[in-house]
């Protein structure tokens, strides 16, 4: 009876060092998927943008989409000939780590 008493508290003690690690790992978890949902809404504010220009429309208009979707993020739209290409890259914090994603398009311009 004496050798039972002695194991007693052990799966306490380890949740106890187990669970800042499960709370890290959830922390990142979570925080990748947010990254990538950022990642894919610059995506398509920057191909509506390069859409929006080469149709013709305001490229105010199309900075201000993208502005929308990532609020400090840096963008600049480019022509080459008849092609428009439109860049845009923002921070992405997750946890204590802040990366740069970036997103590009270029859409043929019907006529400037």
């Amino acid at each position: 009876m004496t050798a039972r008493l002695g194991n007693r508290g052990s799966v306490t003690a380890e949740f106890a060092v187990a669970l800042p690690a499960i709370l890290l790992l959830l922390v990142l978890c979570v925080g990748t998927l947010s990254a990538a949902s950022r990642q894919v809404r610059l995506q398509d504010a920057v191909t509506d943008a390069s859409r929006l220009v080469a149709r013709g429309d305001d490229e105010g208009r199309a900075l201000a989409l993208i502005a929308a979707a990532a609020p400090d993020s840096r963008s600049e739209i480019t022509w080459d000939d008849d092609l428009v290409c439109v860049a845009a890259s923002a921070p992405i914090g997750v946890a204590a780590i802040t990366v740069r994603v970036t997103a590009s398009s270029c859409a043929l311009a019907g006529g400037r």
